[in-house]
């Protein structure tokens, strides 16, 4: 007798739900926002605002400081820019630049997979990548300079040395911890659906990892690109060529502070489109769209 009461309470009053869903109401119009409304509701315009500010009160303090050589203005930073593009000096730069990252990070990427699998296969692997990690992953890229010139000597072969490390240990970490979080559940389900062998894995434990994993690649491009730049700036040329890096080291040399700022901007620039065009294209297209992350 309770239980058909309380059932009975539970249901809504008519003329409650008259007071919560007036017809009347569904028909009012909605209210349109004007149109700086509606820009201001885009993120792209909201950030282009903050980097508009940036950029005003940058070219403003540089012309109350009126000292080039301290800080050159906005304006003359993307002057030089613009110089330094069409004179091809720049893109020289940067492509070399690119170039010797590209290679020393898919070798870092490779170097992952192999210690990432010796750890998931055995006990001795995991014994083993966290006795790495915990040493390695905290000594800095930059610190192993000194050895990278005694066995390899000036030039590009030391900068992938140091590259090769600084992306090693944070993609390891990152793509280990991806596997090891895939739920019990999850790979009961991949092997009552009679998955075995690579099947299981590509099908089932590498998407369901690929957060990690494509969080591990992203942290292991930003150390390789900062280790890189850095490398560059203490030793960048390798036969007769340089990097970006060093091309900001020479402009320093030579007080061409605008080309400097100029270097500077391309290397924003270049982590700005491989993080929010590359790596974002990637997560929206994969674990976004799987409905793995909101």
């Amino acid at each position: 007798m309770d239980r058909a009461d309380n059932r009975q309470n539970a249901v809504p009053r008519e003329e409650y739900v008259r007071e919560v869903i007036r017809p009347e109401k569904m028909d009012e119009p909605l209210v349109e926002l004007s149109v700086p409304e509606r820009l201001w509701n885009v993120t792209a315009v909201r950030k282009t605002v903050i980097l508009a500010c940036m950029a005003l009160l940058w070219q403003v303090y540089s012309v109350w400081l009126d000292n080039a050589l301290m800080l050159p203005s906005f304006t003359a930073s993307l002057e030089a820019l613009r110089e330094a593009v069409l004179s091809f000096e720049l893109p020289v730069a940067v492509g070399t630049s690119l170039r010797v990252l590209g290679v020393s990070y898919a070798a870092g990427v490779i170097l992952s997979g192999l210690i990432t699998l010796f750890a998931l296969s055995s006990r001795i692997g995991s014994d083993f990548l966290e006795v790495c990690t915990g040493m390695f992953n905290l000594l800095p890229a930059i610190a192993l300079l000194p050895l990278a010139l005694l066995w390899f000597g000036l030039g590009y072969p030391s900068i992938m040395f140091v590259i090769i490390h600084s992306v090693t240990w944070p993609i390891t970490l990152n793509i280990y911890s991806g596997f090891t979080g895939v739920s019990k559940t999850l790979r009961m389900a991949g092997r009552n659906l009679e998955l075995k062998g690579l099947s299981y894995v590509f099908r089932l434990l590498v998407p369901a990892a690929l957060p990690g994993i494509l969080t591990g690649l992203r942290v292991g491009w930003a150390f390789s690109w900062r280790t890189l730049i850095a490398s560059e700036l203490v030793f960048g040329v390798s036969s007769g060529s340089g990097g970006l890096g060093w091309f900001i080291y020479e402009k320093k040399n030579q007080l061409d502070i605008a080309m400097v700022f100029a270097g500077l901007i391309t290397i924003i620039l270049i982590g700005v489109v491989v993080e929010n065009i590359l790596f974002t294209s990637i997560e929206n297209r994969t674990i976004r769209k799987w409905g793995m992350k909101s």
